[in-house]
């Protein structure tokens, strides 16, 4: 027996870092790669990204990969962007006693000219250079570590696409990685968009149907992981559907060719003008919801139902407005103005436009969400993403307004009597997500410089000075702009979908299918 054969497995869990640089206009991608010193355990000499096992003390493998490249390479987050995340895997190296899995991660240089020269290799690397990612090769005569180009492919897309393919997905996750106006639902509908477009540059699946199929797959889970990844349920859960039809066409398809990209673009299609049905059934569920729960403010002369919101959401807007329209409430509605972009603003002027003079619209401050939930009857919040355990994630400002619901207002009425306001939720089945703990979710964080634009005085530049000056260590003080933030479920009453109301157990039965399409889906990528 070979002492190979006989070397125990150990497993390990390893972050693959790959650090591109492109020209000004955004081409000419290179990739760094470095080359391992004899003082490594594994793989001496041999081309390699940044790489290095996961620790306990990580708090995620991108932890892991920022805290990996910050050590072997002095780079950070003011010299680097995280563009994508790849797919992760595992594989076996029996000659070392190795089963790895790897997480493979890209990011860009923001500067190449000036980021460049900050880069410094430590112990672990003898030396690095730049080199055209078409060109990396799992062979002995490229000399990379195992399974490198896969673990690059993972990441670099482009190679396994195609040119055109690849430039229709990465211009599709540019759009909605920079999209901060649009909602969940908004996004997930461009997410299919982008689906249906790099179906089209794919071309013909051609006499390798499973590869067609593969590719198809394999473009969809980065726009689920690398557009806007905070919104992710929503696109997930549509891209999940769309692949589901086109799984079935997949399977009758016995001719392969132009008639499957055809018929996989015209159920795309289909999907696309379908989601606007949604919102339709979302808002009559949502004004049964209210007539069954307050009945005396239907009378002519009962008060006005009072309603407090914060942020803009397509879905709440049409709720409100066909609740103006189709119900004999009068309407008191209340809406926190959602720093910094101050999104209950335009909210409040699409409803100005629309509603009727018998109905009142206010705009509060998001600090006074406790008086302007003074009196009301209702709080309606959106929802980017719902946990399996019917916790919310919405726009930052939601947990206050629903806390100060709870526990500070007073006078509102359920079916006439004096109570605490309802929570509602309102948001398409979609938002739901798979299997998980609401923690584990992504938090999304956008540019400071966003909150710091609405300071004032002399004071105000001063702050301003020592956080852009900050590298992100030591700082005296910084600026977060976090965007959103998760509501316990147990602050919730009901969840108000294009299915009907739905309550706790729903959303933890809708949590499990989305995991296990998900698992069907994307399990064997």
């Amino acid at each position: 027996m070979s002492s190979s054969s006989s070397t125990p497995i150990k497993k390990r869990a390893v972050v693959s870092s790959f650090i591109f640089k492109f020209d000004r206009d955004g081409n000419n991608p290179q990739v760094a790669l470095f080359r391992r010193s004899d003082k490594v355990s594994t793989y001496q000499h041999h081309l390699a990204p940044i790489s290095g096992s996961i620790d306990k003390t990580d708090a995620s493998p991108l932890a892991a990969a920022w805290r990996e490249i910050h050590e072997e390479t002095t780079l950070t987050s003011s010299s680097l962007i995280l563009l994508r995340q790849g797919k992760s895997y595992v594989f076996s190296d029996p000659s070392i006693g190795r089963e790895w899995t790897i997480h493979p991660f890209m990011y860009q240089l923001r500067n190449p000219a000036i980021d460049e020269q900050k880069l410094t290799i430590d112990w672990e690397h003898d030396s690095w250079a730049w080199y055209d990612p078409s060109t990396v090769e799992d062979s002995a005569a490229f000399g990379g570590v195992p399974r490198l180009a896969e673990s690059l492919c993972r990441v670099w897309f482009e190679r396994d696409l195609g040119a055109a393919a690849g430039k229709v997905l990465a211009d599709g996750l540019a759009k909605l990685r920079t999209d901060y106006t649009s909602g969940a639902r908004q996004l997930a509908g461009e997410a299919l968009v982008i689906l249906r477009d790099v179906v089209a540059a794919l071309g013909a699946s051609g006499p390798d149907t499973a590869k067609w199929w593969a590719n198809v797959r394999f473009a969809a889970w980065h726009i689920w992981k690398n557009g806007r990844e905070s919104m992710g349920a929503a696109i997930m859960s549509a891209l999940l559907s769309a692949l589901a039809d086109i799984e079935t066409l997949v399977s009758s398809h016995h001719q392969p060719g132009n008639d499957l990209q055809a018929a996989a673009i015209t159920s795309l299609n289909a999907k696309i003008a379908s989601r606007d049905a949604s919102a339709a059934l979302i808002a009559n569920a949502f004004t049964a919801y209210l007539a069954k729960t307050f009945p005396s403010k239907l009378e002519p002369s009962a008060p006005r139902l009072a309603i407090l919101t914060l942020s803009s959401s397509s879905t709440i807007r049409h709720a409100f407005q066909h609740l103006a329209r189709t119900s004999a409430f009068a309407l008191d509605i209340r809406i926190l103005e959602s720093r910094p972009l101050c999104e209950g603003v335009s909210l409040a002027a699409a409803l100005a436009r629309d509603l009727g003079a018998r109905h009142n619209i206010t705009l509060y401050t998001d600090a006074s969400a406790a008086l302007a939930s003074q009196g009301v009857d209702v709080v309606v919040i959106g929802a980017d993403r719902i946990a399996e355990s019917g916790a919310v994630s919405n726009k930052t400002g939601s947990l206050p307004a629903l806390l100060a619901a709870r526990f500070v207002t007073t006078g509102g009425s359920i079916n006439g009597q004096g109570g605490r306001a309802r929570v509602v939720v309102l948001g398409e089945g979609e938002k739901v997500a798979g299997p998980g703990r609401a923690e584990e979710h992504v938090v999304e964080e956008l540019d400071p410089g966003l909150v710091m634009s609405g300071w004032e005085g002399a004071e105000a530049a001063e702050v301003k000075s020592l956080v852009e000056s900050a590298d992100g260590e030591g700082s005296k003080v910084a600026a977060r702009n976090v965007s959103f933030e998760w509501c316990p479920a147990e602050l919730v009453d009901v969840y108000v979908t294009e299915r009907g109301e739905w309550g706790r157990e729903d959303v933890a039965r809708m949590s499990r299918r989305v995991g296990e399409e998900e698992g069907r889906l994307f399990g064997d990528l």
